[in-house]
């Protein structure tokens, strides 16, 4: 009787689980296993595909100095992408711990990025970057700069500005909630007993803080990590195209030039393919080195 009864809520458990399996297996399972095969055919949308095995990689991996510029900007940006929005996070998630008034609608107008669409988003920073009729510019003329860069057409500027930018997508909005929800859970006994130490401020925040809410920042890492790798795309191309001269060609651009535009079908899934690889070895990586700095409680 106890293993029919158990068979029955294994059974109704897995029939709520079936829209999210099927939707998984058709959207998301289905696309990468079809990406992975793709990636050794010669295709062209058009004709029929040619299975070509690894002559994709090949042409991919060697001599190929479109590619490999794409991989270094992709690694840059992401970097200093990464770095720059859990710090901003962190910052923000800081603040709202601050007991003073209003602190909710501050939340709100912090928050109010990570529920915008990020075409949306890029779209108006376009417009505020501009060099001619940017509000950026006309402020920097308000002291005295009348010749301001040309944010995004600038090899030099270009980079720097779309790392300053990455700070208002949706990554950073998400991370904010979770870093304030953390920070709400360090134990309170851990900061009065280093104030009875004689610690300062900076101190605390250094030798408590950060060890306790290491996990979260792990996590953070490595969610922000993967959506700035896989969703890069939706930010840049609205934003520059990938120029000037190839200076913010990301892979994820680089993917949809080749698949969509160049029509090499195969090509595209091969890089694509290369960048799940580059996903799962970063991941991999913050894994292991976070066994040097992450604290867990349960470990005393």
């Amino acid at each position: 009787m106890k293993s029919n009864r158990e068979l029955k809520e294994n059974l109704t458990a897995y029939l709520f689980l079936l829209p999210w399996i099927i939707g998984f297996i058709l959207f998301t399972g289905g696309p990468i296993v079809y990406a992975f095969i793709l990636g050794f055919m010669k295709w062209d949308l058009v004709s029929k595909p040619i299975f070509v095995g690894l002559e994709n990689f090949k042409n991919l991996l060697t001599n190929n100095q479109s590619f490999y510029n794409s991989l270094k900007v992709t690694l840059i940006y992401t970097l200093f992408a990464v770095i720059f929005t859990n710090i901003w996070a962190l910052f923000l998630a800081i603040l709202l711990n601050q007991k003073i008034k209003l602190i909710g609608v501050f939340q709100f107008f912090y928050f109010i990025p990570a529920v915008l669409p990020t075409v949306a988003l890029a779209f108006v920073f376009q417009i505020m970057l501009d060099k001619e009729v940017g509000v950026v510019n006309y402020l920097l003329s308000l002291i005295g700069i009348t010749n301001g860069p040309n944010w995004l057409m600038d090899s030099k500027w270009v980079i720097p500005t779309l790392i300053a930018l990455s700070i208002y997508t949706y990554s950073s909005g998400q991370m904010m909630l979770i870093y304030n929800a953390a920070l709400k859970e360090v134990p309170k006994e851990l900061y009065e007993a280093f104030e009875i130490d004689g610690g300062n401020s900076f101190q605390r925040f250094i030798h408590v803080t950060l060890p306790s809410i290491s996990p979260i920042i792990l996590f953070n890492l490595v969610v922000s990590t993967i959506a700035i790798l896989n969703n890069s795309f939706t930010f840049i191309y609205p934003l520059t195209g990938g120029g000037p001269n190839e200076v913010t060609n990301v892979l994820s651009l680089d993917i949809y030039r080749n698949a969509f535009q160049l029509f090499r079908m195969g090509y595209a899934a091969a890089e694509g393919v290369i960048l799940f690889i580059i996903v799962a070895l970063l991941t991999l990586a913050q894994f292991v080195l976070s066994k040097k700095w992450v604290y867990y409680e349960s470990e005393g």
